[in-house]
């Protein structure tokens, strides 16, 4: 179908997500069965990442924090992708600047959860919004 192209790099980047998902959880469940039991009851109940941040070691909530990033800017990503897929503008280039944000995030969510030194993180990250308003002006263009 014309236009349907696009929809592999949103495949792929939602697959990408629960990897993410996963090596979060491989990681942080050893972490957090590692921490001293509370001494009162019920003390460990209702937690939440940001309790979790004092208490594990950061390198392991770096995962935590690029899952989290792939629910934010990709959220952009995906609606557009569709928008294109179905108005017939998924394929060509529009395909290849998705394929290229998908790539970047793969490479920030790599970089944020074992380096993560900022200045190399936020390069990664200003590239794949350069290809996000990419798709979107390309989107709104044929929109509009």
């Amino acid at each position: 179908m014309i236009g349907m192209t696009i929809l592999k790099p949103v495949v792929a980047l939602a697959a990408w997500t629960m990897v993410m998902w996963v090596w979060m959880y491989v990681t942080r469940i050893p972490a957090i069965a590692k921490l001293p039991k509370p001494s009162e009851p019920g003390a460990d109940q209702g937690w939440t990442g940001a309790m979790l941040e004092t208490l594990i070691p950061r390198e392991i909530q770096w995962k935590a924090h690029n899952y989290n990033h792939l629910h934010e800017a990709p959220t952009v990503f995906y609606a557009v992708c569709v928008v294109l897929a179905m108005i017939g503008q998924g394929d060509g280039l529009n395909a290849q600047i998705a394929w290229a944000y998908v790539a970047l995030r793969v490479l920030h969510s790599l970089w944020q959860s074992t380096v993560n030194k900022v200045n190399v993180r936020f390069l990664l990250f200003a590239l794949s919004s350069l290809a996000l308003m990419a798709l979107v002006l390309h989107a709104a263009l044929a929109v509009f």
